[in-house]
């Protein structure tokens, strides 16, 4: 069985093909879908077929997919684009004869609310209708997206947001990785929509206490409006377009769209998700 991940030199595709390996994935049978070859070195020298080819390049897509069986469709990350690149991989895969299809989209879709919502619901109604079997990884938030509790606690003791009693299910990148390398590698998967969600959820001020035990020190949450927070992240040298998007997403997380109680996540990996700290920490 031959499987290929796409973005494999990213964070989360990287720690896909990781866990792969760990999980005694021959190397010869890995496909790393990469843009770049030289940023893709390591992998070719652990004897990873490297498949040079951009999001945009759908024949190129097509060759670098020959003879592969699975493939793991790791969503793209430059929002506003995806639904045009997640198409161009999806006929690629489909031209090239992958059987299998894991594509990693958003948590509680059905009902999201946040602007990452409508690519990832376009890209699960393009595998309906490309007729190719796959599942559905509704990843959660990773609790590394929340790295900036980091900086701002060092810097002033405080973590900033604008999401007033929220609760968040989020885990690590790397849980959310192996829980794609178990479904990919697995049989009977087809059809299968996994809400991934960590436990236990947690609010913003105990996200802030879970940087504090990182830190060696007191961090404490304040709430601001949309407004002030996206004012506090382009102080702290976000761009603007993207503080405005982060900060306008906490009121719609405060709403529940980060939040469940499923336990999909943990019955895949066969463990407890990893904790904030644990997960800031690293």
């Amino acid at each position: 069985m031959r499987i290929a991940v796409t973005g494999a030199t990213g964070h989360l595709g990287g720690l896909v093909i990781d866990s792969l390996l760990e999980r005694g994935v021959a190397a010869a049978d890995l496909v790393a879908i990469v843009r770049n070859e030289q940023k893709a070195a390591d992998l070719a020298a652990k004897g990873i077929t490297l498949g040079v080819a951009s999001y945009e390049d759908e024949a190129a897509l097509t060759a670098a997919l020959e003879g592969v069986d699975r493939l793991v469709l790791v969503s793209g990350s430059e929002v506003g684009q995806r639904l045009v690149q997640h198409t161009n991989i999806i006929n690629a895969a489909k031209a090239a004869g992958v059987k299998f299809i894991a594509y990693t989209s958003l948590l509680n879709l059905d009902s999201s609310k946040l602007g990452l919502a409508p690519e990832h619901a376009g890209t699960e109604k393009l595998l309906t209708e490309s007729g190719i079997d796959h599942a559905v990884l509704r990843n959660g938030w990773y609790w590394e997206n929340f790295a900036s509790a980091l900086d701002s606690g060092k810097a002033v003791g405080k973590f900033f947001g604008a999401a007033g009693d929220a609760k968040v299910s989020g885990a690590a990148r790397r849980d959310y990785a192996e829980a794609a390398a178990v479904v990919i590698a697995s049989e009977n998967q087809a059809g299968k929509v996994y809400e991934l969600a960590g436990a236990p959820a947690l609010t913003y001020p105990e996200i802030a206490e879970a940087a504090g035990q990182v830190l060696g020190k007191e961090v404490t949450y304040e709430d601001q409006s949309v407004d002030e927070y996206t004012a506090t992240l382009e102080g702290f040298g976000m761009p603007a377009d993207m503080a405005a998007m982060f900060a306008g997403m906490d009121p719609i997380i405060a709403e529940g769209a980060l939040y469940s109680e499923s336990t999909d996540l943990q019955d895949l990996i066969g463990r407890p998700s990893t904790t904030a700290a644990d997960a800031l920490s690293a």
